[in-house]
Protein backbone atom coordinates (compact mmCIF):
# COMPACT_ATOMS: atom_id res chain seq x y z
CA UNK A 1 0.00 0.00 0.00
CA UNK A 2 2.85 2.34 0.87
CA UNK A 3 4.61 1.60 -2.43
CA UNK A 4 1.37 2.09 -4.35
CA UNK A 5 1.03 5.56 -2.83
CA UNK A 6 4.52 6.54 -3.99
CA UNK A 7 3.83 5.19 -7.48
CA UNK A 8 0.60 7.17 -7.65
CA UNK A 9 2.36 10.35 -6.50
CA UNK A 10 5.14 9.95 -9.08
CA UNK A 11 2.58 9.23 -11.80
CA UNK A 12 0.67 12.38 -10.83
CA UNK A 13 3.82 14.52 -11.03
CA UNK A 14 4.76 12.99 -14.38
CA UNK A 15 1.26 13.65 -15.72
CA UNK A 16 1.42 17.31 -14.60
CA UNK A 17 4.99 17.84 -15.92
CA UNK A 18 3.99 18.46 -19.53
CA UNK A 19 0.89 20.46 -18.76
CA UNK A 20 2.86 22.81 -16.50
CA UNK A 21 5.62 23.08 -19.15
CA UNK A 22 8.37 22.42 -16.62
CA UNK A 23 11.67 23.48 -18.24
CA UNK A 24 14.36 23.73 -15.53
CA UNK A 25 17.19 24.05 -18.07
CA UNK A 26 15.71 27.37 -19.25
CA UNK A 27 16.63 28.87 -15.89
CA UNK A 28 20.28 28.08 -16.56
CA UNK A 29 20.23 29.08 -20.21
CA UNK A 30 18.53 32.45 -19.57
CA UNK A 31 20.23 33.26 -16.28
CA UNK A 32 22.28 35.99 -17.99
CA UNK A 33 19.10 37.77 -19.11
CA UNK A 34 17.71 37.65 -15.59
CA UNK A 35 20.93 39.09 -14.16
CA UNK A 36 20.86 41.95 -16.67
CA UNK A 37 17.24 42.69 -15.83
CA UNK A 38 17.88 42.52 -12.08
CA UNK A 39 20.72 45.06 -12.30
CA UNK A 40 18.23 47.74 -13.32
CA UNK A 41 16.57 47.42 -9.90
CA UNK A 42 19.66 48.53 -7.97
CA UNK A 43 20.30 50.82 -6.29
CA UNK A 44 16.67 51.35 -5.17
CA UNK A 45 15.27 54.85 -5.50
CA UNK A 46 13.64 56.06 -2.25
CA UNK A 47 13.14 59.64 -3.44
CA UNK A 48 9.34 59.39 -2.95
CA UNK A 49 9.53 57.33 0.24
CA UNK A 50 6.96 59.52 2.01
CA UNK A 51 4.36 58.68 -0.63
CA UNK A 52 5.28 55.00 -0.45
CA UNK A 53 5.03 55.01 3.35
CA UNK A 54 1.61 56.67 3.28
CA UNK A 55 0.29 54.07 0.84
CA UNK A 56 1.89 51.27 2.86
CA UNK A 57 -0.03 52.43 5.92
CA UNK A 58 -3.25 52.36 3.89
CA UNK A 59 -2.37 48.81 2.83
CA UNK A 60 -2.09 47.88 6.52
CA UNK A 61 -5.47 49.48 7.18
CA UNK A 62 -7.01 47.39 4.39
CA UNK A 63 -5.44 44.19 5.76
CA UNK A 64 -6.52 44.93 9.34
CA UNK A 65 -10.17 45.54 8.50
CA UNK A 66 -10.35 42.74 5.95
CA UNK A 67 -8.98 40.29 8.52
CA UNK A 68 -11.09 41.49 11.46
CA UNK A 69 -14.34 41.32 9.49
CA UNK A 70 -13.38 37.87 8.20
CA UNK A 71 -12.65 36.56 11.71
CA UNK A 72 -16.01 37.84 12.94
CA UNK A 73 -17.80 36.07 10.08
CA UNK A 74 -15.65 32.91 10.17
CA UNK A 75 -16.44 32.08 13.82
CA UNK A 76 -20.15 31.25 13.29
CA UNK A 77 -19.54 29.93 9.77
CA UNK A 78 -16.74 27.67 11.02
CA UNK A 79 -19.02 26.24 13.68
CA UNK A 80 -21.86 25.77 11.21
CA UNK A 81 -19.59 23.93 8.76
CA UNK A 82 -18.12 21.51 11.34
CA UNK A 83 -19.61 18.03 10.92
CA UNK A 84 -19.36 17.19 14.65
CA UNK A 85 -21.31 20.30 15.68
CA UNK A 86 -23.80 21.05 12.90
CA UNK A 87 -26.21 18.64 11.16
CA UNK A 88 -25.48 17.58 7.59
CA UNK A 89 -28.26 19.73 6.14
CA UNK A 90 -26.47 22.77 7.57
CA UNK A 91 -22.75 22.08 7.37
CA UNK A 92 -22.74 20.88 3.75
CA UNK A 93 -24.34 24.03 2.24
CA UNK A 94 -22.18 26.29 4.43
CA UNK A 95 -19.07 24.42 3.29
CA UNK A 96 -19.99 24.99 -0.33
CA UNK A 97 -20.38 28.71 0.31
CA UNK A 98 -16.94 28.72 1.96
CA UNK A 99 -15.54 26.85 -1.05
CA UNK A 100 -16.88 29.53 -3.39
CA UNK A 101 -15.39 32.35 -1.30
CA UNK A 102 -12.05 30.59 -1.05
CA UNK A 103 -11.82 29.48 -4.68
CA UNK A 104 -12.29 32.98 -6.10
CA UNK A 105 -9.14 35.10 -6.05
CA UNK A 106 -9.03 38.40 -4.18
CA UNK A 107 -8.31 40.21 -7.46
CA UNK A 108 -11.63 39.04 -8.89
CA UNK A 109 -13.52 40.12 -5.78
CA UNK A 110 -11.67 43.46 -5.85
CA UNK A 111 -12.81 44.14 -9.43
CA UNK A 112 -16.38 43.20 -8.53
CA UNK A 113 -16.45 45.47 -5.48
CA UNK A 114 -14.81 48.34 -7.40
CA UNK A 115 -17.86 48.24 -9.67
CA UNK A 116 -20.13 48.24 -6.61
CA UNK A 117 -18.47 50.82 -4.32
CA UNK A 118 -15.97 52.55 -6.62
CA UNK A 119 -12.19 52.78 -6.60
CA UNK A 120 -10.39 52.94 -3.28
CA UNK A 121 -9.45 51.00 -0.14
CA UNK A 122 -13.01 50.00 0.79
CA UNK A 123 -13.21 47.74 -2.25
CA UNK A 124 -9.96 46.12 -1.10
CA UNK A 125 -11.33 45.59 2.40
CA UNK A 126 -14.44 43.87 1.03
CA UNK A 127 -12.38 41.69 -1.33
CA UNK A 128 -10.09 40.49 1.45
CA UNK A 129 -13.06 40.06 3.79
CA UNK A 130 -14.92 37.67 1.48
CA UNK A 131 -11.89 35.62 0.42
CA UNK A 132 -10.43 35.40 3.93
CA UNK A 133 -13.80 34.38 5.36
CA UNK A 134 -13.76 31.36 3.06
CA UNK A 135 -10.24 30.41 4.13
CA UNK A 136 -10.69 30.97 7.87
CA UNK A 137 -14.11 29.32 7.85
CA UNK A 138 -12.50 26.17 6.49
CA UNK A 139 -9.60 26.26 8.98
CA UNK A 140 -11.88 27.05 11.93
CA UNK A 141 -14.21 24.14 11.08
CA UNK A 142 -11.30 21.70 10.82
CA UNK A 143 -10.09 22.81 14.24
CA UNK A 144 -13.58 22.19 15.66
CA UNK A 145 -13.73 18.73 14.08
CA UNK A 146 -10.41 17.81 15.73
CA UNK A 147 -11.47 18.61 19.32
CA UNK A 148 -11.62 16.11 22.18
CA UNK A 149 -15.33 15.20 22.41
CA UNK A 150 -15.23 14.26 26.10
CA UNK A 151 -15.61 17.81 27.53
CA UNK A 152 -18.56 18.43 25.22
CA UNK A 153 -20.17 15.13 26.25
CA UNK A 154 -19.69 16.00 29.92
CA UNK A 155 -21.42 19.35 29.48
CA UNK A 156 -24.19 17.72 27.46
CA UNK A 157 -24.74 15.17 30.26
CA UNK A 158 -25.67 18.00 32.63
CA UNK A 159 -28.55 18.95 30.34
CA UNK A 160 -26.91 22.18 29.23
CA UNK A 161 -28.09 24.12 26.18
CA UNK A 162 -26.34 23.65 22.83
CA UNK A 163 -24.84 27.14 23.12
CA UNK A 164 -23.32 26.19 26.48
CA UNK A 165 -21.69 23.16 24.84
CA UNK A 166 -20.11 25.45 22.27
CA UNK A 167 -19.10 28.15 24.75
CA UNK A 168 -17.58 25.86 27.39
CA UNK A 169 -16.74 22.65 25.53
CA UNK A 170 -15.70 23.69 22.01
CA UNK A 171 -14.45 27.30 22.02
CA UNK A 172 -11.81 26.88 24.78
CA UNK A 173 -10.26 23.96 22.89
CA UNK A 174 -10.06 25.67 19.51
CA UNK A 175 -9.24 29.23 20.60
CA UNK A 176 -5.41 28.85 20.42
CA UNK A 177 -5.62 27.46 16.88
CA UNK A 178 -8.14 30.09 15.83
CA UNK A 179 -5.85 32.87 17.07
CA UNK A 180 -2.88 31.35 15.27
CA UNK A 181 -4.80 31.02 12.01
CA UNK A 182 -6.07 34.61 12.30
CA UNK A 183 -2.57 35.99 12.80
CA UNK A 184 -1.28 34.02 9.84
CA UNK A 185 -4.08 35.27 7.61
CA UNK A 186 -3.36 38.84 8.66
CA UNK A 187 0.24 38.40 7.48
CA UNK A 188 -1.06 36.97 4.20
CA UNK A 189 -3.59 39.76 3.81
CA UNK A 190 -0.88 42.43 3.98
CA UNK A 191 0.61 40.84 0.88
CA UNK A 192 -2.81 40.36 -0.71
CA UNK A 193 -3.76 43.98 0.01
CA UNK A 194 -0.75 45.12 -1.99
CA UNK A 195 -1.95 43.01 -4.94
CA UNK A 196 -5.60 44.09 -4.96
CA UNK A 197 -4.35 47.67 -5.02
CA UNK A 198 -3.03 46.99 -8.52
CA UNK A 199 -6.61 46.93 -9.85
CA UNK A 200 -7.55 50.17 -8.09
CA UNK A 201 -8.45 48.94 -4.60
CA UNK A 202 -6.09 51.37 -2.84
CA UNK A 203 -2.83 51.04 -0.97
CA UNK A 204 0.75 50.44 -2.08
CA UNK A 205 -0.44 48.24 -4.96
CA UNK A 206 -1.50 51.34 -6.89
CA UNK A 207 2.03 52.76 -6.64
CA UNK A 208 3.57 49.38 -7.45
CA UNK A 209 1.49 49.01 -10.60
CA UNK A 210 2.37 52.53 -11.75
CA UNK A 211 6.14 52.14 -11.31
CA UNK A 212 6.15 48.70 -12.97
CA UNK A 213 4.10 49.96 -15.89
CA UNK A 214 6.43 52.95 -16.23
CA UNK A 215 9.54 50.71 -16.27
CA UNK A 216 10.80 52.56 -13.19
CA UNK A 217 12.73 49.60 -11.83
CA UNK A 218 14.67 51.47 -9.15
CA UNK A 219 11.40 52.80 -7.71
CA UNK A 220 9.87 49.32 -8.04
CA UNK A 221 12.73 47.93 -5.96
CA UNK A 222 12.13 50.59 -3.29
CA UNK A 223 8.43 49.74 -3.06
CA UNK A 224 9.15 46.00 -2.89
CA UNK A 225 11.76 46.49 -0.18
CA UNK A 226 9.31 48.53 1.87
CA UNK A 227 6.70 45.79 1.47
CA UNK A 228 9.20 43.07 2.45
CA UNK A 229 10.28 44.98 5.57
CA UNK A 230 6.66 45.54 6.60
CA UNK A 231 5.75 41.87 6.21
CA UNK A 232 8.89 40.83 8.09
CA UNK A 233 8.08 43.12 11.01
CA UNK A 234 4.54 41.77 11.15
CA UNK A 235 5.89 38.21 11.07
CA UNK A 236 8.19 38.91 14.04
CA UNK A 237 5.36 40.60 15.95
CA UNK A 238 2.97 37.72 15.21
CA UNK A 239 5.54 35.19 16.44
CA UNK A 240 5.87 37.17 19.68
CA UNK A 241 2.09 37.21 20.13
CA UNK A 242 1.89 33.45 19.55
CA UNK A 243 4.52 32.75 22.19
CA UNK A 244 2.87 35.08 24.68
CA UNK A 245 -0.78 34.19 24.29
CA UNK A 246 -0.99 30.78 22.58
Amino acid sequence: MHSAGWVAAIALLAWAWQGAEIRPLDLIRDSGNMATYARDFFPPNFHDWRIYLKEMVITLHIAIWGTVLAVIAAVPLGLMSASNVAPIWLHQPVRRVMDACRATNEMVFAMLFIVAVGLGPFAGVLALFVHTTGTLGKLFSEAVEAIDPRPVEGIRATGAHKLAELAYGVIPQVMPLWLSYSLYRFESNVRSASVVGMVGAGGIGVILFEVIRGFQYAQTCAVLLMLIVTVSVIDVFSAWLRKRFI
